[in-house]
């Protein structure tokens, strides 16, 4: 068995008889190298040669190492070579096998195959076994018939020598004399039952000949637990020449069973695909791969990533495409399994390389593709079109939820099959991009956790090509790339949960002081009721690292001084307790009930004379009886009063929503439709605005609403502001719709009934009653 490492230069004089037929190509310094994987019989050397991966190369002092000892040219010969220890003998024999597994289950998948390159020799005969692809697949199912079949072979021995031994009486009275001694008769020289011609065991002597024989030219581990008498040396090689083919065939017609009918014909594959080899002394057989990255970057796919996917988020816009995605639990709610995407990309280096700045730099711009593809998507497409994908942006607090990133790379630190795959030990295990420092939750947040995966375990995973397999496995690793970068974030940032006090409307605060909370608050969970609940993320300012220490020191100063402002100015108005990133905040938080708001008469209302406010917007707005429940209910998240107005100058009475943020009213004056001659029912003073959608309507107990966006203007008192004529109010605006406040282009239609009316105070006086 001949041994050959992807990539290494090897003197041509070295390897030239080796590669003849696969490559011959040199560089100006009289090197070879080759860029493919696999396996290829060379018939002049009459041996198996496997091209392994890159992954056992390491840069030790500026040259290539196996192991990191020993020197590629040095273990070509694999029998001869004293380079290597038993265990590394063994590692290299089972990792060949496992590379031509790998490749072969590529190739059947057809996922390039303009990079696999083939050659079989010729089968003849319509058994079984006549298609298999090369010599080395009858290797391999000779050494796994002997592995799985032990009780077959034991059962069949039995039975063969029952009986033997015993004393035929029959023949050893007729052809013996015997000696009479104190009147019994003795014979001295019994006959044993003769053993005829079995050809059951002589169909397994062959079988564990062959055997011996791979175990002795191909190094592969063989274990022969029954002592026959072996064909060996000269007469097995008689048997290679075409002598064991033809005793195959005479011996053919002897076997019934479907188990030992396989192993005759598995043993005839052997002996037929031998003597082509030797017969026909130029014909070679291979199946290599060239570009191996490309078939370790299906490996991992296949066993970690998701085929369901819309094709636009692996093969992005701007002509990258990204190795891995799936979904999978997000990272900041536990209770659900509510998913997000993981971004992956797959490392196919030599041993202990460093990732560089380009691999890193892509793996950002794959994930700021995905937000910016979800962006347009629920910017833009029908609600169709949105329907089963995640919305990254929360609409609440504007924040963006994390998507996870990984790097995986091929490691093969220990010579065993272990399933076992960790965070790299190298210096760097993470790498961030961020525009602020202290904004978790924002678009341009991004993390990155680098993992080795033990080569040897996902190829021949890969190659066993069982399902059932490798949807375990996946299950499993992709919890704990989740739990594994929840650990990374809860290092680099503290968590916490929190609730709005009795008299606070958190959507409306969060609105209020948007700009302090941006990127540090996100709404993971689900309402309890009328309860919302939120996670804020805080960066840890121990955990800041800079190459400038000077501005290291004044950056984590700063973010210091930011966290204990923003969390006092929360304290203010939220319970706020410290709750791990993904952890339940229900039982952690107090459960509130927002305080009623108390009919108060309304001469004891506090009194604001229009007078005061000339320049200040008052909304005069209409309402139905049906919608009171709304307005002045709680339900739903919806802690306080409010009125909404129409978004969409499309729609009937609809407001265009950059106008109507420009107009700020201040107050909000109510009447009741087809009551207008009964004035003003309330006024209130306007604590904050929000835009709701339908769904979100309805959810807070609004009947029927018709239209997609309302904007709502949420309420902080009920104050007295005295008598108006409502009715003189709307009959002016219709006849005359000239205020300075509608003049805009959407404003200026004729009025619609229900329309909100906006005044300023100057012009209001015009109404008093």
């Amino acid at each position: 068995m001949h041994i050959l490492i992807e990539e290494h230069k090897y003197p041509a004089e070295t390897v030239h008889k080796i590669l003849d037929g696969i490559t011959s190509l040199r560089d100006i310094d009289g090197m070879i190298s080759v860029n493919y994987v696999g396996y290829f019989y060379n018939p002049t050397l009459k041996d198996c040669v496997f091209i392994l991966p890159k992954v056992l190369l390491e840069d030790v002092d500026g040259q290539e190492l196996v192991f990191g000892h020993a020197n590629p040219e040095d273990i070509v010969n694999l029998e001869i070579t004293e380079q290597l220890t038993q265990i590394e003998h063994d590692f290299i024999y089972e990792l060949s096998v496992w590379i031509y597994r790998a490749i072969a289950v590529y190739r059947d998948n057809a996922i390039d195959s303009t990079i696999i390159k083939q050659q079989n020799l010729l089968q003849m005969g319509n058994g079984r076994l006549r298609q298999c692809n090369t010599f080395l697949d009858i290797l391999l199912a000779l050494q796994r018939f002997n592995r799985e079949n032990q009780d077959f072979f034991f059962y069949v021995l039995r039975n063969m020598h029952s009986g033997f031994n015993k004393i035929n009486w029959t023949r050893t009275i007729s052809h013996s004399s015997a000696i009479v001694q104190e009147g019994h008769p003795i014979y001295p020289n019994p006959i044993n039952k003769k053993r005829r011609i079995n050809f059951d065991e002589e169909l397994f002597v062959i079988f564990f000949s062959i055997l011996h024989y791979i175990h002795d030219i191909y190094g592969f581990p063989v274990k022969i637990n029954i002592n026959f008498p072996l064909i060996t040396g000269e007469k097995f090689k008689s048997y290679l020449s075409g002598m064991g083919r033809t005793r195959m065939l005479q011996i053919k017609y002897k076997y019934f069973s479907d188990k030992a009918l396989y192993l005759w014909e598995l043993c005839f594959a052997f002996f037929d695909q031998s003597r082509k080899i030797n017969v026909e002394k130029d014909i070679k057989e291979y199946l290599l791969s060239k570009n191996f990255n490309i078939v370790f970057e299906a490996i991992i796919d296949e066993l970690i990533g998701d085929k369901n996917l819309p094709k636009e988020l692996k093969d992005q816009g701007d002509g990258k495409r990204v190795d891995h995605m799936y979904q999978y639990r997000e990272l900041t709610n536990d209770l659900i399994e509510k998913p997000i995407y993981y971004i992956g990309d797959s490392k196919y280096y030599k041993r202990n390389t460093e990732l560089g700045k380009e691999a890193v730099f892509k793996q950002f711009t794959y994930a700021r593709n995905v937000i910016q593809w979800n962006i347009d998507l629920f910017n833009d497409a029908s609600k169709e079109e949105q329907e089963g994908h995640i919305k990254l942006r929360d609409d609440v607090t504007e924040g963006y939820n994390i998507i996870p990133n990984f790097f995986i790379s091929a490691q093969q630190i220990t010579l065993k099959r272990d399933d076992n795959i960790q965070l790299t030990d190298k210096e760097r295990k993470y790498f961030q991009s961020r525009h602020f420092e202290n904004r978790l939750f924002d678009r341009d947040t991004f993390l990155i956790a680098h993992y080795n995966v033990n080569f040897l375990f996902v190829v021949a995973l890969y190659g066993r090509n069982n399902a059932t397999e490798k949807k375990r496995w996946k299950v499993k690793v992709r919890e704990m790339f989740r739990r594994e970068i929840q650990g990374m974030l809860e290092k680099n940032f503290s968590f916490y949960a929190m609730t709005a006090h009795e008299n606070v409307e958190a959507n409306t605060y969060i609105k209020e002081n948007f700009q302090m909370l941006l990127g540090k608050v996100f709404q993971p969970f689900e309402d309890l009721g009328n309860q919302q609940y939120f996670s804020l993320a805080l960066r840890n300012p121990d955990k800041i690292e800079l190459k400038d220490k000077k501005k290291e020191q004044q950056l984590k100063a700063l973010i210091k001084e930011e966290n204990e402002q923003v969390m006092f100015q929360l304290k203010q108005a939220f319970y706020v307790e410290e709750c791990s990133l993904g952890a339940s905040p229900y039982s952690l938080l107090p459960t509130v009930q927002p305080h009623p708001h108390i009919e108060v008469p309304h001469n004891l209302l506090t009194r604001h004379y229009v007078q005061n406010y000339p320049d200040t917007i008052f909304l005069i707005g209409g309402f139905r009886e049906e919608q009171k429940a709304w307005m002045f209910g709680q339900k739903g998240g919806k802690t306080d009063y409010a009125y909404n107005v129409r978004l969409g100058v499309d729609v009937e009475g609809g407001l265009n929503i950059r106008e109507t943020q420009n107009i700020q009213a201040k107050f909000v004056i109510l009447y009741e439709y087809n009551r207008e001659n009964a004035g003003v029912y309330k006024a209130f003073r306007v604590k904050g605005y929000q835009v709701k959608t339908k769904n979100e309507l309805i959810k807070e107990g609004y009947i029927s609403p018709h239209y997609e966006r309302y904007y709502c203007y949420v309420f902080d008192e009920e104050v007295n502001l005295g008598m108006f004529n409502v009715e003189k109010i709307i009959s002016s605006d219709r006849i005359d719709y000239a205020s300075e406040i509608h003049q805009s282009k959407s404003l200026t239609k004729k009025y619609p009934e229900g329309r909100p009316i906006f005044l300023k105070g100057s012009e209001l006086m015009k109404f008093i009653q």
